[in-house]
């Protein structure tokens, strides 16, 4: 994803040390692991209604469950869409 001068994969201890935690504290963030922007873009497609499928594929998890069971509790109104279907299944 990232090569180094050479267009060899970079070593990630050394894009982590020389590059990744300087970048968070010239930005002011905290210090947080490069994988965390993975699980904030999910998060964020996902309570904008973005459909799961759609992001589970972005991810490219292998299935949509790995998604749902991931990300399930940030996607807006599922409990709700649980509660109106069980009431129209017991009228």
């Amino acid at each position: 994803m990232f090569p180094n001068a050479l267009g060899n994969p970079t070593d990630a201890d050394n894009f982590h040390h020389r590059h990744w935690k300087p970048l968070l504290g010239r930005a002011g963030l905290p210090d947080i692991r490069f994988h965390d922007f993975r699980h904030t873009r999910a998060t964020l497609l996902l309570t904008r209604g973005v459909h799961s499928k759609v992001v589970s594929e972005m991810l490219g998890h292998a299935n949509i469950s790995i998604t749902l069971d991931t990300y399930s509790h940030v996607i807006p109104g599922l409990g709700d869409m649980v509660a109106r279907a069980m009431e129209d299944v017991s009228s």
